[in-house]
Formats: structure tokens, sequence, C-alpha cells
């Protein structure tokens, strides 16, 4: 399966052999104590490769992070090896060649085509109960019923913190390009809906601030709504409150097992954080025009952030 190969004025082809490669600078903060708003440009070549049996281990890590503190309610090596089972459709990004870890991993999973195994069967059962307590949600609730006759893919995108937003567009577009290829080919792959499986956070005082009883550093929100009530949500993929505006519905919704309180309120040293599990469901049609709007967004330019995050909910 070709991917493709970021160039100033597009995307050119490539074969599976190649390597596509794109160097930019990414932004490391500084080490001086002068200004916290400080960064020093690094380097950093990002390569394009379809999922392959060495990313196994590498797929299983990622999940871990996106699934939050229920991934161990799934069978994470069964999730890796449909990833990799399909030839045809998802992208890595790796920075070391093809042989080293994924960095990124971006794929779609048909749900009705694999709605016998146990583990869809485990994630769809899971996304139902999580459904019902979040009236946006709600929704999902015949959308995902087995005699709805819709064909959802669902969606699984996550990356290394410090893997920056800007490789995410072209993983979308390699994405949407695959699948139009798996249609051609006859493969299971016309999605009436996708759903994107994230997440996100919830700032909340450290305990550090309860400690010193020294006021808690105030964060820029980035709320669904553009409403600062408090409970604004923050970003882990900045793409997603893209996806937002695309969307028919999303929601977040808590993960059954709690996070342990001294990890959230230690995560960062000026707050805490409550993460939540969050999907965002799109029409298919939709998707194209989505993706469209992250590359206008998040096009490659020469300084960008390091942790791949929007500087405007940065502390």
């Amino acid at each position: 399966m070709p991917k493709r190969k970021h160039t100033d004025d597009g995307f050119d082809h490539r074969t599976k052999e190649e390597d596509s490669e794109q160097e930019f600078s990414g932004l490391e903060e500084s080490s001086s104590d002068n200004s916290e708003d400080e960064y020093d440009e690094i380097p950093v070549d990002f390569e394009w490769f379809d999922p392959q049996k060495q990313d196994f281990e590498g797929f299983q890590m990622l999940l871990r992070q996106l699934l939050g503190t229920d991934a161990s309610s799934f069978h994470l090596g069964a999730i890796a090896d449909l990833i990799l089972d399909q030839k045809l459709l998802g992208s890595t990004v790796k920075t070391d060649g093809n042989e080293s870890d994924p960095h990124a991993v971006l794929t779609v999973l048909n749900l009705k085509q694999h709605k016998d195994k146990p583990v869809i069967k485990a994630l769809v059962e899971y996304l139902l109960d999580r459904a019902s307590t979040d009236p946006s949600l709600s929704p999902l609730l015949s959308l995902l019923a087995p005699n709805s006759g819709n064909e959802v893919g669902l969606i699984l995108s996550e990356r290394w913190v410090n893997i920056a937003t800007e490789v995410v567009p072209p993983m979308y577009e390699m994405l949407l390009e695959e699948i139009q290829w798996a249609i051609d080919e006859k493969e299971p792959y016309t999605f009436s809906h996708y759903l994107v499986w994230s997440k996100i956070y919830h700032a909340i005082p450290s305990i550090l601030d309860e400690t010193t009883n020294r006021p808690m550093k105030k964060m820029k929100p980035k709320s669904s709504n553009g409403v600062n009530d408090g409970q604004s949500m923050y970003y882990f993929h900045p793409e997603d409150e893209i996806l937002h505006g695309h969307a028919i519905l999303h929601g977040s919704f808590d993960y059954k097992t709690p996070v342990p309180e001294g990890d959230s309120r230690n995560a960062f040293q000026d707050f805490g954080i409550t993460p939540q599990g969050h999907l965002i469901m799109l029409e298919a049609r939709a998707l194209k025009s989505a993706v469209g709007a992250m590359k206008a967004e998040f096009s490659f330019s020469p300084a960008i952030s390091k942790t791949g995050m929007d500087e405007s909910w940065s502390p």
C-alpha cells in the first residue's frame, strides 16, 4: 500500500519500500530559569509507515495510553492484532526508521465486520455502558445497536505526548485514501459513520497548591462551547476540537477504574488533572471536510510545539 510524503506543495505518492520523511523543527523548553516561555528548536525527522508486525508491542503501549485506566479491561493484544491484520489501512509515525517503535498510530476498525470477535464485543459493550452515563452520548445506544444497519468505523488515534499535532492531518489524509482504495477492492470499508475514541481532561488544584496554600495557576480554557464555566475541558488531542465542528455528537465519560489521586493531582507541577474518555461521532461524508480543516489548522511550519499541544491552553 503506497504511503505519501510531505512536500512544500502537497503530498506525493511513494511506494511501501520508500521512506516518507519530513524534517521540521520542534520546540523544547529552555533550561534557562529566566523565562518559562523560552524554547530551543530541535529538528525531527518523522516517517510514516504501514502497521507492521514489529509494531505489536508499541501498539499495546499506545492503546493502554488511549484507553486510560480502563485499558486493563480489554485484551490489548487482540486489538493490536486486528490493526495488524488490516493490510490495506492505517499508518504509524516513527523517528528512527522502520524497525523502531511507533510514536503514533491511526487506524479504523469495522465494528460490524468484527462484531463476533470477543474484543470487539467487549469494546462495544463498554461504549454502550459509558454512553448511557452522558445524555450527549445517548444517541450512540441506537447508532451502535446490532439491528441499526449502521456501518460504524471505530477510529483509534494515539501518539506520545511529545509528538506534534502536525503529524495528524497527513495520517488522516492517508486513511481516507486507503479507505477508498479498500472500497475499490471490494473490502468492507463503506462506512456510514465514524466513531473517534479519544480523551480529554479537566484541571484541578494540585497537591502542591493545597500543601503550600498557594493559588492555583490560571489556565487558558478550551471549552467545547467557548464558555468558561469552571468545567471547561482541555484536549490531549487538539484535533478533537475540529472534529467537534463536523460531528453529529460528542461527549465525555468517566472511567470505571478511578484515576489514582496521587497520579492525577501530581500530573503537572502547577495543577492536577481529571482525565476522561471522549467520543466523537461523525457521518462518513463529514470526515473529509474535517480533515481539510485539520490540515489548514495544523500545517507543517518552521516551529511547532514539542508537546503537540495548542499553546492557547498551556498552563
